[in-house]
């Protein structure tokens, strides 16, 4: 499974008809589509649709129309996240009428490629399931503890300090957490 860390924009424009495109990680989706139409008031509409990982490790899906003829625009645009194997995404397009029908059949393309088009200009990466870990340390394991983190590249950190000790909350792949456990 692939998935993207930060937002992509692009335009695709058929028949006059703008089609702006946005792929962004599920976590930056609540309150995006209200942002997009205060961005673009004269917009007709704002589709979406995604796909993420719930606690239970199964696929979700969803999408919305938002007022296009019924399976136009956003069945397109979540069956090419699902061609391309997408996870914690969403996209949202903003549509501009431009004066001509595309029909249905131009409306499932237009979508799909504006889709196909904002995945390509992604930075696109494998999706690695992020796993917590807590443990303690002395106060004079801080500095080791610190290098160990550095070195295997986990960069979700939270401590304590307690009267007794450090209190540690780590969030990696598993893979970095077993070699970080490895060398404890």
């Amino acid at each position: 499974m692939k998935t993207v860390l930060e937002e992509t924009t692009i335009t695709y424009e058929i028949k006059k008809s703008k089609f702006i495109a946005y792929l962004i990680p599920i976590s930056q989706f609540k309150g995006f589509q209200d942002k997009l139409r205060e961005e673009h008031p004269k917009s007709r509409h704002v589709v979406y649709a995604l796909r993420y990982l719930n606690e239970f490790e199964q696929i979700v899906e969803n999408s919305s129309d938002d007022g296009e003829p019924k399976g136009s625009s956003a069945p397109p645009a979540l069956n090419v996240l699902r061609g391309e194997d997408m996870i914690n995404v969403a996209v949202l397009i903003v549509r501009y009428f431009g004066g001509v029908k595309l029909g249905i059949g131009g409306l499932v393309r237009a979508y799909g490629t504006s889709v196909k088009e904002v995945i390509a200009k992604s930075n696109i990466v494998l999706y690695e399931k992020m796993l917590k870990y807590s443990f303690s340390t002395t106060y004079s394991q801080v500095q080791r503890t610190e290098y160990l983190l550095k070195k295997f590249d986990i960069l979700q950190i939270e401590r304590e300090f307690l009267g007794d000790g450090v209190a540690w909350k780590i969030e990696s792949t598993e893979e970095k957490l077993e070699r970080f456990k490895g060398d404890m």
